[in-house]
């Protein structure tokens, strides 16, 4: 089966961002992906805690959902809606939500991100615990490709939590990086979690200068169970795709049985 990782510049308003998604999830398809993943964060970047807050939408219900919903079933793909902003318990919050469609356009799989990024280093710094309320469910879900994980950028840098999951046939991470913590560690991380794993790891990132300043490291990318990386992009909009190949999971455990030499 043929894998995509969409990679975007979103900016802050969700309608032209939707557009752009539409589009390049209409060029995965039309290349062959039958599973396809936005990045995080994909329906807006770089707008105020206000609206962010005004973007949330209610579980089910909601423009960005059905616009997830309908693009599945337009193309007749699998389809990780990267993450969007939903209503958290804690009605000043949000939680970081990625959710996943089959086919059909059904919602098969909701995570919500569980690890939240705090980061300062000289003017640079993030906070998503001031907006965002942490999940707290491990997930993964079975799809034709075989058993897929779900996490959100931050959390690639915790191997706990995919150890949670079981074994895994594909690991699916959004992430809108940033560029000093990504050109540092994305790519290693991203190999690490693949090999340990011995599963192939699709990385749909935000990837470029986005209207307000910021900049995101992109490199969206496919990698293989052995860490190869398949397919990559730097920055830009665009699509990564790569094939995944159930027999190099199976040959690569097979040669290199580390997950059955598991002791804790």
């Amino acid at each position: 089966m043929k894998i995509a990782a969409v990679q975007m510049i979103s900016g802050p308003e969700v309608g032209p961002n939707l557009a752009t998604a539409g589009r390049l999830i209409a060029e995965a398809a039309a290349a062959g992906a039958q599973f396809v993943a936005l990045p995080e964060y994909f329906p807006l970047i770089g707008a105020s805690d206000v609206d962010r807050l005004a973007a949330r939408e209610r579980e089910g219900s909601g423009p960005i959902q059905d616009f997830l919903a309908a693009a599945a079933r337009e193309h007749g793909i699998w389809l990780v809606g990267g993450s969007i902003p939903l209503f958290a318990n804690d009605p000043a919050k949000l939680r970081n939500s990625s959710l996943a469609f089959d086919p059909q356009g059904k919602r098969v799989a909701r995570y919500d991100k569980i690890h939240l990024f705090g980061f300062r280093k000289g003017a640079e710094s993030y906070d998503e615990a001031a907006t965002i309320e942490r999940g707290d469910q491990v997930v993964a879900f079975d799809a034709p490709l075989g058993r897929v994980g779900l996490a959100i950028c931050y959390d690639l840098r915790f191997p706990e939590l995919f150890r949670a999951m079981g074994p895994l046939d594909l690991l699916v991470l959004p992430a809108a990086f940033t560029e000093t913590t990504g050109r540092a560690h994305w790519e290693m991380l991203l190999r690490a979690r693949a090999v340990e794993n011995q599963c192939y790891v699709l990385a749909s990132a935000q990837g470029g200068l986005h209207p307000n300043g910021r900049m995101t490291h992109g490199n969206s990318m496919i990698v293989d169970p052995w860490g190869e990386v398949l397919a990559r992009m730097d920055k830009g909009e665009g699509v990564v795709i790569a094939e995944l190949d159930p027999q190099r999971i199976a040959d690569t455990r097979a040669s290199l049985p580390a997950l059955k030499h598991r002791i804790l």
